[in-house]
């Protein structure tokens, strides 16, 4: 199974191959850029990696490995006027008040700075922690394989539509078909594993590379893209920008169950830029955050965030 992951994720970023990367310096983007520097001149790759004030551990891994593989490597500090000039444009693009805009926020500089270089697309590593079980959650559920099953029918990144907005080409090599048809089918065991006694999601994906790039970067902890890239810090500067009686007062006035100043901060955007939230359509149950509609077979709102179970 390792050496067919590794012809298939090599065959997806090759027939992907494209001049830019989103490039955290996380395990997937890092391998990403390995294979993708194998197979074109890394010179002209374009890797472009973002930080909020200059913060965060991304800037640290991307910085050092971009100069192992000698990508050109452009590093983005997007300080506080920058990133919250930006929100309502990123609001308005996703029609949404998630409260993951940060993590929105990152992926928006990071395909603006490479349409600036006039670079037309890009690579993502969109998929991975969805496909191989890299988030922490996964690892309470009993059977992941039904779960992720389940999951791939419903995925959707940001990033497509943030790119498509900005007239660029988005390439997600761990959404190739063949890879994807693979990922579905190996077992859980192989997906979340203990490794010299510490417990990995995605320790296929990990074990498959390990020749690729070095190991601390393979073996490295899975880090949100908002913490990597310290986007996190975002969050308190806008809670700050609410008083408690304001956040009290519009709570009951808004028909929207807010899960914090940080939120109705997005969504007053949201009313502006977009406004009233659409109403539910026939056959789509109501999200019990917002009231809009929401596919059956689905458990997450995409205007407000909401996931079933939550409220």
């Amino acid at each position: 199974m390792i050496k067919t992951l590794q012809a298939l994720l090599r065959n997806a970023v090759e027939s992907n191959k494209v001049p830019g990367i989103l490039f955290s310096g996380g395990l997937d983007t890092s391998i990403l850029a390995g294979i993708l520097c194998s197979v074109s001149e890394p010179s002209g790759v374009h890797a472009v990696s973002v930080s909020f004030l200059s913060d965060g551990e991304d800037r640290h891994y991307a910085k050092e490995l971009a100069e192992i593989l000698r990508m050109h490597h452009v590093h983005v500090a997007v300080g506080v006027d920058e990133a919250i000039d930006a929100i309502p444009g990123v609001i308005k693009t996703l029609e949404s008040f998630d409260p993951g805009i940060p993590n929105d926020l990152a992926a928006y500089f990071g395909l603006k700075t490479l349409s600036d270089m006039d670079v037309p697309s890009a690579m993502t590593g969109d998929g991975s922690d969805e496909i191989f079980g890299g988030y922490d959650y996964m690892r309470d559920i009993d059977n992941l394989s039904a779960y992720i099953q389940n999951m791939t029918h419903h995925m959707s990144f940001s990033s497509n539509v943030l790119a498509n907005d900005l007239g660029m080409d988005i390439r997600q090599p761990f959404l190739d078909e063949e890879l994807l048809s693979f990922a579905l089918n190996i077992p859980d065991s192989l997906r979340i594993k203990e490794e010299n006694g510490k417990v990995y999601g995605k320790w296929i994906l990990r074990k498959a590379f390990e020749g690729l790039i070095p190991e601390r970067f393979i073996w490295q902890d899975k880090r949100p893209l908002e913490v990597g890239s310290g986007m996190s810090g975002l969050r308190d500067i806008i809670t700050s920008r609410i008083s408690d009686k304001e956040f009290s007062e519009k709570s009951r006035e808004y028909t929207v169950k807010f899960r914090n100043k940080e939120h109705l901060y997005y969504y007053e955007i949201f009313r502006k830029e977009i406004g009233e939230i659409p109403l539910p359509r026939n056959g789509e149950k109501i999200c019990r955050g917002c009231g809009t509609g929401i596919e059956n077979k689905k458990s997450h709102c995409k205007v407000c965030g909401w996931m079933e179970g939550e409220l």
